[in-house]
């Protein structure tokens, strides 16, 4: 049957009724050009989260677990290079070791020298904030020159104990026995490295630089009131890692210079020496503190689709 011109009802061809579903069909790749800029919306909205929590892990790590650190003199060739104004290492300091002891003799300590030292580099001050987060960023990830106060050398003596130099060899001794160091760089002459004995005060630390010649060390603040001591408050960390140059990555070694083992601790080989448990906790601590940062966008994103 044909439809009239009246208006009546035409007749319907087989294979021409309309599909369920086909309007939605239709409609369905306009949505999708739709729901696109949404999504790049969600990410941009995203981004200022996922930065600051980048931010404070990054502050927590720094803080509590690990830090990148700039070599900035060659005060402890060849074991760690570096000079002023050029390219050194990267050490990774860890901060962990000295949760459970303080620093033994070998261990190459990352610190924040007395007001009595002189600087080994000077830092030009930041001239606003955003060149002082720059530097903040970089001191954080070891591309950038520590601040003026800070240095780094090995520990010779503890607490309690006695140093001087030197024995018939022209060693140094602690409580009268010579040191074993294979690490000593450009020793000075020996009739010149002689220094009289110093009783290191409880809770502080006697240190020297493995670059013997060209080290400003305890051994030049032997007449201000620390009698060339520093405190072990003020150590940062343990050089633990060299992470820059890749041809020199590596862990550093902390031998035991006075012969004698420390007593081992939780978590650590020994007081001053992290074993890989302690060394891969700034890592976990990173993964765990991103989980729930994670988890909660997925939820979001779960949400956000099954309300549509």
């Amino acid at each position: 049957m044909s439809s009239d011109r009246s208006g009546g009802p035409a007749d319907v061809v087989p294979g021409d009724e309309p599909q369920p579903g086909a309007a939605e069909a239709g409609r369905r790749p306009g949505r999708r050009r739709r729901e696109r800029p949404e999504h790049k919306t969600s990410l941009l909205r995203e981004l200022p989260v996922l930065l600051l929590v980048a931010f404070v892990l990054a502050l927590v790590v720094k803080t509590f677990f690990a830090q990148a650190f700039f070599i900035p003199s060659g005060s402890m060739e060849q074991t760690l290079h570096g000079c002023p104004g050029c390219t050194g290492d990267r050490v990774l300091v860890n901060k962990i070791p000295y949760w459970f002891g303080e620093p033994e003799p070998g261990d190459i300590v990352v610190f924040q020298g007395p007001d009595t030292w002189v600087p080994e580099v000077e830092v030009q001050d930041p001239s606003n904030w955003f060149t002082g987060a720059l530097l903040w960023l970089g001191r954080t990830v070891g591309v950038a020159p520590p601040s003026e106060d800070d240095y780094v050398k090995r520990v010779i003596a503890t607490g309690g104990q006695t140093v001087e130099c030197c024995d018939a060899e022209g060693r140094v001794t602690v409580d009268g026995q010579p040191l074993d160091e294979p690490y000593i760089f450009e020793n000075t002459p020996q009739e010149s490295r002689e220094f009289d004995a110093v009783t290191v005060p409880e809770g502080r630390l006697w240190v020297m630089g493995d670059h013997r010649s060209a080290s400003a060390d305890s051994r030049s603040h032997v007449t201000d009131r620390y009698s060339g001591t520093i405190a072990v408050d003020d150590v940062i960390g343990k050089a633990a890692l060299i992470v820059w140059p890749i041809d020199r990555f590596g862990p550093l070694d902390d031998p035991d210079i006075q012969g004698t083992e420390a007593a081992a601790l939780p978590g650590t080989g020994t007081a001053g020496a992290a074993t890989p448990v302690a060394s891969a906790l700034p890592l976990a601590a990173g993964v765990v503190g991103a989980l729930p940062v994670t988890a909660w966008l997925r939820r979001r994103r779960s949400r956000r689709r099954g309300g549509r």
